[in-house]
């Protein structure tokens, strides 16, 4: 409930009030933290009863709901805004305006943290190198806090006073209010069109997750995408990843005459890519980037070897669920965007290319803005059957098609997951089909019809294993 006598009591004094703008889950971190710091502390956000409104300490007794309160944020000393409210809604643009600092809960992180931070960003594959990577610092038996985007909010980890290590996933939308995050080591693992809706093209895109090298120590780079490199701070210690055979002192794919793959740092081969639970090149890509920043955080490389042979993946990401009367069928529902699902396509399509078999790729949500086209090269080389669903099914269509589609590649609308399996039914019935896996990977937001993209990937998963339990004939 609003407060409005507190709220008047308060603006009158001018007294440092700290405004956080958002009740999600970090502004909720984002209230106990300052008001256990002993800040004045309000919190406005658009929803009219915030879930987590109850959660809020008594001493935040200012609660502006229904809407952002322009006014509160006016008065503020400080605004600490949850990355999924835009920097440029109007009273947060005004209060900008009016030189009133903003600011995330990230940058509240780094300021009270004393351990090493591994800060890790990318379009794709974020969460399974922070995952990984927090796995082998423990493995390696470093008390260690995993956090950020991936769900753990950054400031809840400040509770273990024995922390030694802190990695975190960050967001674009985190980033963009961070100054000199100081990490002990940084990376943007790969740069592709997203959120362009957000931040209005590339360039902002690209700013926004490079702010993540200010002040960092070290740091790790994509050989395989230019747009990973900063373009400052040529000096500072660098490793970089990719898929050919690297330079001595970094990482790379060295491949034997008989087409075995190896994980190498320099000439040195440290592992057999059969070796791992995570398949696709993508995920040797990933593999590298958590080995190099494990090294320069000062994880020793014999743990790391042996954690990365024991990681089985993240949940909705490119997972495994069941073959089905012959079929491979892959959760990917976490490929929000195209670049993800280029990913997918490309380190799927790799494995059953040589078996001369193609995929069945479902792709359809909210697009955010996105060039779908520029998956046409990716599915006309592993995909022979597109199924459309969700809001943006139409545009989709329409930008493969206009980048020219192959003639060889069918395309169905099919509006929702239950019209995809039937149609997958259709399809996989002829004895004609080259179809060897199914692929849910969107390139889309899941919003028109789940309530995010785990959901969707718990849709997709019940679906498959309907199709296990049926019987035949």
């Amino acid at each position: 409930m609003t407060n409005l006598a507190a709220t008047e009591t308060l603006l009158h004094k001018g007294s440092g009030l700290q405004v956080v703008v958002g009740l999600g889950q970090s502004g909720l971190s984002v209230a106990r933290y300052l008001a256990a710091q002993g800040y004045r502390v309000a919190v406005t956000d658009t929803q009219s009863a915030p879930v987590l409104a109850d959660k809020l300490p008594e001493a935040v007794d200012i609660r502006q709901f229904g809407a952002i309160d322009a006014d509160l944020l006016q008065q503020a000393a400080r605004i600490i805004i949850s990355p999924g409210i835009s920097l440029d809604i109007e009273a947060v643009a005004a209060a900008r305006q009016a030189n009133i600092p903003v600011v995330s809960d990230i940058q509240l992180f780094c300021d009270a943290c004393e351990v090493p931070i591994v800060a890790i960003t990318g379009s794709n594959a974020k969460s399974t190198v922070t995952t990984l990577v927090g796995q082998m610092a423990a493995d390696a038996g470093v008390d260690v806090g995993v956090g950020g985007n991936i769900g753990v909010p950054a400031l809840n980890l400040l509770a273990n006073t024995n922390m030694q290590l802190a990695v975190l996933e960050l967001s674009s939308f985190q980033l963009e209010t961070v100054t000199n995050l100081g990490a002990q080591v940084a990376t943007v693992l790969n740069m592709s069109p997203d959120h362009l809706d957000r931040h209005g093209d590339m360039l902002g895109y690209h700013q926004a997750k490079h702010r993540i090298f200010q002040g960092a120590k070290s740091m790790v780079i994509n050989r395989e995408d230019a747009l990973t490199r900063p373009l400052v701070a040529d000096n500072l210690p660098r490793l970089s990843v990719g898929i050919h055979a690297p330079d001595k002192g970094h990482y790379g794919l060295i491949t034997d005459p008989n087409g075995q793959i190896h994980l190498a740092r320099g000439t040195d081969r440290l592992l057999s890519a059969d070796k791992l639970l995570i398949k696709g090149r993508h995920n040797l890509l990933n593999a590298q980037a958590a080995l190099a920043l494990g090294e320069l955080a000062g994880l020793p490389l014999d743990s790391m070897l042996t954690t990365l042979q024991q990681f089985t993946g993240l949940e909705h990401r490119c997972q495994y669920m069941a073959t089905v009367a012959g079929i491979d069928y892959f959760n990917d529902s976490k490929g929000t965007n195209i670049g993800s699902t280029m990913a997918a396509i490309e380190g799927l399509g790799a494995v059953y290319a040589p078996k001369d078999g193609k995929l069945l790729l479902i792709l359809g949500g909210q697009g955010k803005g996105q060039k779908f086209g520029e998956l046409t090269p990716f599915i006309n080389q592993y995909v022979s059957q597109v199924l459309c669903i969700g809001e943006d099914s139409q545009q989709i269509e329409q930008h493969l098609r206009a980048a020219s589609l192959s003639d060889e590649v069918t395309l169905h609308q099919c509006k929702t997951l239950e019209g995809a399996f039937a149609t997958i039914h259709q399809v996989t019935a002829s004895s004609l089909s080259q179809v060897q896996a199914v692929l849910l990977s969107p390139a889309c937001a899941s919003f028109d019809q789940f309530d995010g993209y785990a959901a969707r990937g718990e849709h997709f998963s019940q679906l498959v294993a309907q199709l296990d339990t049926a019987p035949v004939g």
